[in-house]
């Protein structure tokens, strides 16, 4: 992913933490996280905040910390997001993600705290190891560094997660339980139906080779039979190496792979010069870390589907 990752000192956080905590009652207002006549939860970026939506419906007020178009690792929080923080009834985030999250949870006095992290099983896939997540080992626990935080880009494990949020706000809001219950059991329904559209729709492929700008597909690659290369260790604003781009070009021509995949939320630059390079074409592979003009869809499901069709072409599904 982005190899210009910021993070935040823990000194730096006890002091946005102060801050926030001597700001609450500026902040008590409408727009703040707590304070309202619903269940407040606080999500740390947008597949946490849409679970959370889904699943809660009229009964909860969510707040989410990452703003759409902002690459979710590279949030700093700010007083105001910790003080919403410290006010909300639940915060649904996933751990070793976004260390600053991680750091303000910690420190925070919020009852329901929900790690999705906990909630599946994580993996280490081999261009995470060594890349952000190895970024990440001074904030996170031992036995999570080095693991693979994409587990929304595979339904069956996102839907291992809906499941354990439904439980967790059926715990701490118990008068709407069995609308948490009804809402959780719909929207797995759905991303089992996503699963079978996305196991169908890649049975049958030219290839099963793709190459990302973005490390973020190892689950759903792993899910569907697929091997994801991703340009590994490059800061998206970077020319590729020249050794980089003739081993993609050769591992290119070898598997048939005719796209190199980009994301939404940085530059394209550097798949289009391995692209050029490499005489392949560009196409947009969304990791679904937020929802903007850009994305090609309104929602996840829209999102996922724009993705499994990319897919489909890229590998030149039958």
């Amino acid at each position: 992913m982005n190899v210009r990752r910021q993070h935040i000192s823990g000194t730096v956080i006890a002091a946005v933490t102060a801050l926030g905590l001597g700001t609450l009652s500026a902040c008590s207002g409408a727009s703040a996280a707590g304070n309202t006549d619903k269940f407040d939860v606080v999500a740390s970026f947008y597949p946490m905040a849409y679970l959370a939506e889904q699943i809660g419906g009229d009964h909860v007020h969510v707040t989410s910390l990452t703003e759409p178009g902002q690459e979710p690792h590279d949030l700093e929080i700010s007083a105001k997001q910790t003080a919403q923080l410290q006010e909300s009834d639940a915060v649904l985030y996933l751990k070793n993600l976004q260390p600053s999250v991680d750091d303000a949870v910690a420190q925070s006095e919020v009852k329901t705290k929900i790690d999705a992290a906990s909630l599946t099983t994580l993996e280490k896939h081999g261009n995470e190891v060594g890349g952000h997540a190895a970024e990440h080992d001074d904030h996170a626990n031992e036995e999570l560094a080095g693991l693979d935080p994409h587990i929304w880009l595979d339904p069956v494990r996102y839907a291992q997660v809906a499941e354990g949020v439904g439980k967790a706000f059926e715990k701490a809001d118990p008068d709407h339980a069995a609308d948490y219950k009804k809402n959780t059991a719909a929207l797995v329904k759905k991303l089992d139906g996503l699963n079978t559209q996305f196991k169908d729709g890649l049975a049958d492929t030219r290839t099963k080779v793709f190459i990302t700008t973005h490390a973020a597909f190892g689950y759903l690659a792993e899910r569907y039979g697929l091997t994801e290369e991703a340009i590994n260790g490059l800061d998206p604003e970077s020319e590729p190496s020249a050794n980089r781009v003739k081993d993609l070009e050769k591992m290119a021509k070898a598997d048939g792979v005719t796209t190199v995949f980009y994301e939404t939320l940085v530059s394209d630059k550097t798949a289009k010069t391995i692209a050029s390079d490499a005489n392949l074409k560009t196409d947009v592979l969304d990791p679904i870390e937020g929802i903007t003009s850009q994305s090609k869809g309104d929602d996840y499901f829209q999102v996922m589907e724009s993705n499994l069709k990319a897919l489909q072409s890229a590998l030149g599904a039958k």
